[in-house]
C-alpha cells in the first residue's frame, strides 16, 4: 500500500510526491525526488529559526554599541569610586551597594553606588574620635572625583574632629588645674596654721 506526504511547509512543487515503504521497491527516480524534498524542507526549518543577536553574526546598531560602551565605561567609574570608599574608610564603611542598568547586550552595569560611613563621635574618648574623623574625612575625598555628597560628608568629618579636640582641650586644662588648686589650698591652710594669733579683722581670717 503506498503513502502519500505532502509538507505543509512547501509549495505545490513537493505536492504529489509518492514515498514506498522499502520492501516495496521504490524506483531511484522518486527516492531521489523524496530526499531532495526532506532536505529542501530542512533548508526553510532553518531559515525560520532566529540567529543569535552577538557581534560575530548580527552586529549592534551605531546607537547600541554607543549605549553599551557608555554604560561599560560608567560601571567602571562607579566601581573604583565607591571601592576608594571602602578601602580607606576601613571599619567605618560598609559595603559598597549599587543601582543597575541593563544595556542593549543583556548585561546589567552599575550606574550609581554608595557606601554608608559612621561619622559618630566615640562616646568620652575625643582623641579617638579625632582619630575617626580624620579616616572618615579621607573616606569620603578618597575617590578621584568627589561628588558633592561626598564632600558634605568631609564637612561633617572636620567638624566632628574640631567639636572633639575642643572636648579634648577642656580635659586637659581642667587636669592641669586641678594639681595647682589643692596646692594653693595646702598652702592656705597651712600659712593659716602657722601664722601667729592676729586681730580680728585681718587679712588670714577673711581668707579663711
Amino acid at each position: 500500500m503506498n503513502t502519500i506526504f505532502i509538507p505543509a511547509s512547501l509549495g505545490p512543487q513537493s505536492q504529489g510526491v509518492i514515498r514506498q515503504p522499502a520492501d516495496l521497491g521504490m524506483p531511484r527516480e522518486i527516492n531521489a525526488t523524496a530526499n531532495q524534498s526532506s532536505a529542501e524542507t530542512r533548508e526553510v526549518d532553518s531559515a525560520k529559526e532566529p540567529r543569535p543577536t552577538n557581534a560575530a553574526t548580527e552586529p549592534y546598531t551605531p546607537e547600541e554599541q554607543q549605549k553599551i560602551t557608555e554604560l561599560a565605561m560608567r560601571d567602571r567609574e562607579v566601581r573604583a569610586h565607591e571601592a576608594a570608599h571602602a578601602s580607606v574608610g576601613g571599619i567605618y564603611a560598609g559595603a559598597p551597594s549599587y543601582s543597575f542598568a541593563r544595556g542593549p547586550d543583556g548585561k546589567n552595569y552599575a550606574v550609581s553606588g554608595e557606601v554608608s560611613i559612621d561619622v559618630s563621635p566615640v562616646a568620652g574618648n575625643p582623641q579617638a574620635t579625632i582619630d575617626k574623623a580624620q579616616i572618615v574625612r579621607r573616606a569620603a575625598l578618597a575617590p578621584a572625583q568627589p561628588s558633592s555628597q561626598d564632600r558634605a560628608v568631609a564637612s561633617a568629618a572636620i567638624a566632628l574632629e574640631q567639636s572633639a579636640r575642643q572636648e579634648l582641650q577642656m580635659q586637659n586644662n581642667s587636669q592641669e588645674a586641678s594639681p595647682a588648686n589643692s596646692e594653693s589650698k595646702l598652702a592656705i591652710f597651712t600659712n593659716v596654721a602657722q601664722a601667729p594669733p592676729s586681730e580680728p579683722g585681718s587679712v588670714v581670717n577673711e581668707l579663711v
